[in-house]
């Protein structure tokens, strides 16, 4: 059974703004939100733990320079977007 990605407003928001921001990224994007929801362990995400005030959230890469940080519930199924942008940017 594939996970299920569940898009807040809050993040909905900040897709649309990176996404019209960065129009070269969008088809990666897209890529990678398939990759998520069928298999979010594939290592081409590099999935990971996040640690200090974020230490509840996971990240995945959509490229060297970009990443979404994510709620995510194995037990459920559940992968909720939280933010996406640079290293920095999602990490701050």
């Amino acid at each position: 059974m594939p996970y299920s990605l569940e898009i807040t407003e809050a993040y909905s928001k900040k897709l649309i703004k990176f996404l019209k921001k960065h129009k070269d990224i969008t088809p990666k994007y897209k890529k990678i939100i398939r990759l998520l929801e069928s298999d979010p362990f594939h290592p081409s995400l590099r999935l990971h733990k996040l640690s200090g005030k974020l230490d509840m959230l996971y990240s995945v890469s959509i490229d060297m320079q970009y990443r979404i940080s994510i709620e995510f519930y194995v037990e459920n199924k559940k992968i909720i977007p939280i933010h996406i942008g640079t290293h920095d940017e999602v990490y701050k």
